[in-house]
This record gives structure tokens, C-alpha cells and sequence, in this order.
């Protein structure tokens, strides 16, 4: 359990910070004045997130705080604090596998395992995170470059979110997107593995 709870915890965490980091360099501080561009774990626990990590696998961490009225030009703004947490688990699943490979590690064992772990994990959060449904980051890139009649849509449509994801999943909608994301995932451990 803990080759998946600890990989995914400290996922979730650099995609959080990703945001605050990106959202400091462009003008809001409110994720470092509440400490909140650590990567202490402690610092971005969600008490239900971790309750459903310990129980089922998965969960979330804290989404870090960002005032986007801090921010000079708050579409790009969006645009760029949203992609930052998706280009962070891209970033962290292949410096995973570049460190596996510049130490020339064993392709079976505790280290094999923690990498495949760290890409799969980090390859399927960058790719649910671009699907542009509230509160999933795809649809606040979808909210900085769309007119404002579907940034509207989206902003009512939050409350909901979490529920529609669920049902897609339920109803098998994102079959296809969860089909792509095993091929990627096979050819990058394929590299991990040859």
C-alpha cells in the first residue's frame, strides 16, 4: 500500500504547488504567505482526501489557495497557474524515469516498482487534470481562453463536477481516455523496462 499512498501523496502534493509557485511568480503571494508552497505533505493534507487515500487508494490533497485578482492579466493568469500542476506531473513522471535509467537500476525489485508507481500515478493525474470539467484544472484552462458564455457554463456547472466525473467513470464514458492513458503508460515503462 504504501509503494502506491506514498508516490501518489507526494503527486498530488507537487501538482498543488505547481499552481501556487506559477500563481506567486505572476503576482499572487497568498499560497506562500499560508505556507502553502512546501512540500511538507502536512502542509496540503485534506482530511477526506487522505480518509479516501487510506480507503480506497486515491484521494486529493488541499487545492492551494490562489487569488487570481492578484494577478495583472487574470485570463493568462488561469491559464498558466491551471497548466502548471498538469506540466509538474508530467515533469516528475519523467524525471523519475530518467533517474531510473542514469543509475542504471534494476529493472525488477523496490526501485522498479516505486518508478512505475511514480509514472503511472503522475501520467494519469496530468491527464484527468486536462479533462475540462469543474473543478479539474482542463476546465480553468477551458475558462482563460473560452468567450464567456462557456466560462459561465463552467462556473455553474462546479458545484456539480465531482458528481459528473463520478457518473462518467460509472457509465464508462471515460473508458477511452483510461484505454489511451494504459497504452502511454505501457510504452513509458516499456522505456523503464526494455
Amino acid at each position: 500500500f504504501a509503494f502506491v499512498a506514498i508516490p501518489f501523496l507526494y503527486s498530488v502534493v507537487i501538482h498543488e504547488v505547481a499552481h501556487g509557485w506559477v500563481a506567486y511568480r505572476m503576482g499572487d503571494p497568498t499560497a506562500k504567505w499560508l505556507g502553502r508552497l512546501s512540500l511538507n505533505p502536512l502542509k496540503h493534507l485534506d482530511l477526506i482526501g487522505t480518509l479516501v487515500l487510506f480507503l480506497a487508494g486515491f484521494g486529493w490533497a488541499k487545492p492551494v489557495p490562489i487569488n487570481i485578482n492578484n494577478i495583472p492579466d487574470k485570463r493568462k493568469g488561469l491559464v498558466f497557474v491551471s497548466s502548471a500542476g498538469i506540466i509538474a506531473n508530467i515533469l516528475f513522471a519523467f524525471v523519475a524515469l530518467l533517474f531510473f535509467r542514469l543509475f542504471s537500476l534494476p529493472s525488477s525489485g523496490i526501485w522498479a516498482r516505486l518508478v512505475y508507481y511514480v509514472v503511472q500515478i503522475n501520467i494519469t493525474l496530468a491527464a484527468l487534470n486536462l479533462i475540462p470539467i469543474p473543478p479539474l484544472d482542463g476546465s480553468k484552462i477551458l475558462m482563460g481562453i473560452a468567450p464567456e458564455r462557456t466560462r459561465y457554463f463552467l462556473t455553474r456547472l462546479e458545484p456539480y463536477g465531482f458528481f459528473i466525473i463520478i457518473g462518467l467513470l460509472y457509465l464508462g464514458i471515460l473508458d477511452p481516455l483510461i484505454r489511451t492513458l494504459g497504452s502511454i503508460i505501457g510504452i513509458l515503462i516499456g522505456i523503464l523496462l526494455p
